[in-house]
């Protein structure tokens, strides 16, 4: 088991940190792939890669997002 990456080891407010830190993450990189395509001066392998790191980052925040919203029993 890896504790710093283990979700439910973690309480709700190191949760909510790390929500907006990923979230500002995910902004930072869509700002940066933008600018990038803009310019015309990325090579592809780049622009895949700051796509994926963001992919994952989106990934992160579903799960934590998940973990934050109360089950809601209808």
């Amino acid at each position: 088991m890896n504790a710093p990456s283990d979700i439910s080891m973690k309480t709700d407010d190191v949760l909510r940190v790390e929500l907006e830190v990923f979230k500002r993450e995910h902004r930072d990189l869509d700002d940066a792939i933008r600018a990038l395509q803009a310019t015309g001066t990325a090579d592809q392998i780049t622009l895949q890669r700051l796509k994926k790191k963001k992919l994952l980052l989106k990934d992160k925040i579903a799960i934590i997002e998940d973990r934050l919203t109360p089950d809601i029993i209808a």
